[in-house]
């Protein structure tokens, strides 16, 4: 459990701070009585938006890290938290030079501007599984190998090994937090760009049938609310040899096969929602991990943290959420 009183009066700035993760992070922050800023590109095709920051007291910037001016941002911060990249896996194939140059090339400009006006500051960094490809067995720990599936996994690798090297050379405290399939309020839910599982809760709630391709794959699933504790412990001990310099992974509920998934979303609704199966796009397929889950005990033992919201209280959690809010995230 993150620690309250750390927060209080510190000066904290969130890249892409108006999106799933990084929204949440920022009213959890906030009522902790940290000082936020959250930077955020707003791009169409992102989560980002501003609805996500409703309520949480916090100062929305607008700007890009590939241009924007980041000295003000950042000088002073105590802790980034750095969310921002692009994330989609077809985007990235689409467009590889725009997605190296968010998530590698504008990360080294963040880091130089950091290294100037906030030196000591604590970063702890979003990564993601995608990077380690297909696995070569299940659960997947930090030690498997990696073999980026599509040019999106590349990007992110490299902007990661940026913020390692940034605590080798010039040891600052940073954790790199590998992140598995994320879900629950603040979500995309307009279409699938962020995850699969936000275009399922729009058509349950919508009363429509949602696609579920193959479904025997299994995935393991992480709360916000869980992900937004294990960034703020990472923060918070981000400085102590068990962590500074490391990479976890971090994953969640115990890993579950799509079709079950789909199948206790339905339940969650109360038994309302359908929906059907189908083979794999011919264009996603070749670009398709598998099944995987995480192994992230690493984490656990180094941070004391642990997930508490287990995935069908998540489910149900997510749909109530969503489910007044509905028009406003379509």
């Amino acid at each position: 459990m993150s620690n309250a009183a750390f927060w209080r009066g510190r000066r904290v700035l969130v890249t892409g701070g108006a999106g799933f993760l990084g929204s949440n992070l920022c009213h959890a922050l906030a009522a902790h009585g940290a000082r936020v800023t959250a930077l955020d590109a707003m791009m169409p095709d992102g989560g980002a938006s501003a609805r996500n920051l409703e309520g949480a007291g916090v100062l929305l910037v607008r700007g890009d890290i590939r241009d924007t001016e980041l000295h003000s941002l950042c000088e002073g911060v105590d802790v980034l938290f750095n969310m921002a990249a692009q994330t989609s896996h077809m985007g990235g194939q689409k467009d590889p030079v725009a997605d190296i140059a968010i998530n590698a090339v504008a990360q080294v400009r963040l880091i130089g501007v950091m290294r100037e006006v906030a030196p000591k500051a604590a970063v702890v960094h979003a990564s993601t599984r995608q990077f380690y490809g297909r696995p070569r067995a299940l659960p997947v720990d930090e030690l498997h190998p990696v073999n980026p599936p599509d040019a999106n996994g590349v990007s992110k690798w490299a902007g990661e090994q940026y913020w390692l090297l940034e605590q080798r050379v010039h040891h600052r405290p940073v954790v790199s937090l590998r992140l598995t399939n994320c879900y629950g309020p603040r979500l995309r839910i307009r279409d699938a760009r962020q995850t699969f599982l936000g275009i399922w809760i729009r058509r349950v709630l919508e009363g429509e049938p949602f696609e579920v391709w193959g479904g025997a794959q299994l995935r393991d699933l992480t709360y916000a609310e869980d992900v937004t504790d294990a960034f703020l412990i990472a923060a918070e001990k981000a400085s102590e040899p068990a962590l500074s310099g490391q990479v976890f992974n971090l994953g969640g509920s115990p890993p579950t096969s799509l079709l079950d998934l789909a199948d206790r979303l339905v339940a969650a609704n109360g038994g309302k929602g359908e929906y059907v199966t189908k083979e794999f796009p011919a264009d996603r397929a070749p670009i398709d991990i598998g099944s995987y889950a995480a192994d992230d005990r690493a984490f656990r033992n180094a941070s004391g943290w642990a997930p508490k919201v287990d995935l069908d209280e998540g489910l149900r959690r997510s749909l109530a959420w969503y489910r007044p809010r509905l028009a406003d995230y379509l």
